[in-house]
């Protein structure tokens, strides 16, 4: 029943489609292979194999949709694993019913959902947990400081047209910034950028 209420939601907006439906994780994996959508709208707790599992099966193939993860505010021990399993961001389940509409439209676009102040604690919390038991990587030494910049506000949660207000700089500027951040540290999205950045010791 949530989940068909949650389809018609989002088959309201004019730019989605719904095209699949899934009553479990196994099936969300199978139904991915075959319909190739944009973004998954993701629970965690579900029968067969749960939104975790099917999150991580999902990712790792190319070309893959981007996972938005469903949670309560007491499941954070759920959230890091799901940014650890690849998902692209996540929404409170009590958040509004535009809320829901927005995340799908920010993910499909590319981006990742950062922007409410639970998000950032809880990426901040993850990498904090996770610092300890990764080495720190190399690969921001191949940063310029313009993008070490960039990175730092990307992981306070700002968005391009925030950080081109705080650098002084053009949106578009910013923008190509990013994706030289992103693809220079072989990161998926913004939400891999944030983690990279607090496990690294960048964020501040």
């Amino acid at each position: 029943m949530i989940r068909d209420g949650l389809a018609t939601l989002l088959a309201s907006d004019s730019e989605i489609d719904v095209v699949g439906q899934a009553g479990n994780g196994l099936e969300a994996v199978k139904l991915c292979a075959e319909l190739q959508p944009d973004v998954i709208v993701m629970d965690i707790r579900m029968p067969e194999m749960d939104g975790l599992a099917a999150t991580a099966r999902i990712a790792v193939a190319e070309g893959s949709p981007k996972v938005l993860i469903l949670t309560t505010f007491d499941l954070d021990e759920y959230v890091y694993e799901a940014l650890g399993a690849g998902a692209s961001g996540f929404l409170l389940k009590d958040a509004p019913a535009g809320d829901l509409i927005n995340a799908v439209r920010v993910i499909a676009a590319g981006d990742a959902l950062l922007a409410p102040s639970v998000t950032r604690r809880l990426i901040g919390d993850f990498s904090r947990r996770r610092r300890h038991e990764r080495p720190r990587s190399n690969a921001a030494g191949s940063l310029t400081p313009r993008e070490l910049d960039v990175l730092r506000l990307i992981a306070r949660g700002l968005s391009n047209s925030e950080i081109a207000g705080e650098l002084y700089l053009a949106e578009q500027t910013v923008k190509t910034h990013v994706g030289h951040v992103l693809t220079k540290l072989g990161l998926r999205d913004r939400t891999q950028a944030v983690v990279f950045a607090y496990e690294n010791g960048i964020a501040g």
